[in-house]
């Protein structure tokens, strides 16, 4: 069972602290802090534990990655870790997506020359592990394929959040080669056509200009190996097209179009490199009764002229059920009246919005006898004429003029 865990985020350190800088610092100050910090914990550097290092690697670029981006760290510094998951997808530092590849290539290329090394690559050691394979020495696929799922709610459940079972069909590991595509009992031997370096060169000459292009070796696909006796199964590729189901869990105060993003539950790597990642896209469905206004919910009800004047107690749909709302008297056509928090709660603070009601007042298409004759009773209190073919009757004015003179 995979779900959208929004307090993952309580676990890391913060990210100015990981840096070792103020929250003010400027774009400069924090590359500079990146720099200092990724040559301390290159694992090729690294004095201690090189798991340790690796770990303290990814932490530093992972805060690099945010606080460099004036998106993320706007984000970062109001609403903190869940405000980057939410915004940019939850569950941690995806190394595949890190934007700044350029700037760490200035450092490896610093620490490499530190090791007599030359600055043109990495060197191949820790950074293609870290890295799955984005240097110029990958080999193959380095992640497998990130899928989509559409998931339609009602209002209801945005409101409180709620848990969906979905089903999904995928490329998984095969169960028979347990995702290396060699059948039982085979192994792999190392490329005859790129010598196990997974990429071949292309020379071009156009008169005077010579062009080399680099490309992935057409005979293994980049993999530096070739497999001698392929999966009967998977066919050599490592993957079979499962249908499972997993849970999501949907916050509440989930907004339409929002991506929850969950690590690892897209299609298989081939040969066991590691799975994309399934992108879960929220929609709301349309309400017959209510309509959304960021966090607050705005409702229309309607009313009797009658209610309107002298005022009433009625009751209302909200997200969760039945409300109260009191009609003051002399409530005019289209008031607005608050319903506080009985909208969607906000999906960082929790703090709920409010319901709108919106008031329209129905004036009757038909009166009897008796209905008409007590509001011309009305208007002939206020002195009004009315004019026309129903302004006021002898039966009207007699009643009219004996109230007048006090008689009953």
């Amino acid at each position: 069972m995979c779900t959208y865990q929004g307090n993952n985020a309580m676990t890391k350190r913060d990210y100015y602290e990981v840096l070792g800088i103020e929250k003010s610092a400027g774009p400069d100050q924090i590359k500079k802090a990146y720099r200092q910090k990724a040559k301390k914990f290159h694992p090729d550097v690294y004095q201690g534990d090189k798991k340790e290092a690796e770990e303290k690697f990814k932490e530093v670029s992972e805060a690099y990655e945010v606080l460099v981006d004036e998106n993320k760290k706007a984000a970062y510094d109001r609403y903190g870790h869940a405000g980057v998951d939410q915004e940019f997808g939850p569950g941690g530092f995806n190394w595949q997506n890190f934007h700044h590849y350029e700037d760490i290539s200035d450092i490896f290329g610093e620490i490499l020359r530190g090791f007599g090394g030359g600055g043109g690559g990495f060197g191949g050691s820790i950074f293609d592990e870290i890295f799955g394979g984005r240097s110029a020495r990958s080999r193959g696929p380095s992640q497998g394929r990130s899928i989509r799922y559409d998931i339609s709610i009602t209002y209801e459940e945005a409101a409180k959040g709620v848990e969906k079972e979905i089903s999904l069909s995928r490329n998984q590991k095969c169960e028979s080669c347990s995702g290396t595509g060699s059948a039982e009992g085979s192994s792999t031997r190392q490329c005859s056509t790129c010598g196990g370096r997974g990429q071949v060169q292309q020379v071009q000459s156009t008169g005077f200009a010579r062009m080399v292009r680099v490309m992935d070796c057409p005979d293994c696909r980049g993999r530096g190996t070739i497999i001698e006796n392929p999966c009967p199964s998977c066919r050599g590729s490592g993957l079979q097209k499962k249908k499972n189901s997993l849970k999501v869990s949907i916050p509440a105060g989930i907004r339409d179009g929002s991506n929850l993003r969950l690590r690892g539950e897209g299609e298989a790597g081939e040969r066991n490199t590691p799975p994309g990642d399934l992108n879960v896209i929220i929609h709301l469905r349309p309400h017959n009764k209510f309509v959304r206004h960021g966090n607050d919910v705005v409702h229309e009800t309607e009313i009797d002229f009658i209610q309107a004047i002298l005022g009433d107690e009625i009751k209302v749909p909200t997200l969760t059920g039945k409300a109260e709302l009191i009609i003051p008297p002399g409530t005019q056509p289209n008031s607005v009246f608050r319903l506080r928090g009985q909208g969607f709660p906000d999906l960082y603070s929790g703090r709920k919005g409010d319901e709108l009601v919106s008031v329209r007042v129905m004036i009757p298409k038909k009166l009897n006898q008796d209905q008409r004759e007590l509001l011309q009773q009305y208007a002939e209190m206020e002195g009004r004429k009315l004019k026309g073919k129903h302004g006021s009757s002898p039966r009207i004015l007699k009643k009219a003029k004996k109230i007048l003179e006090g008689e009953r």
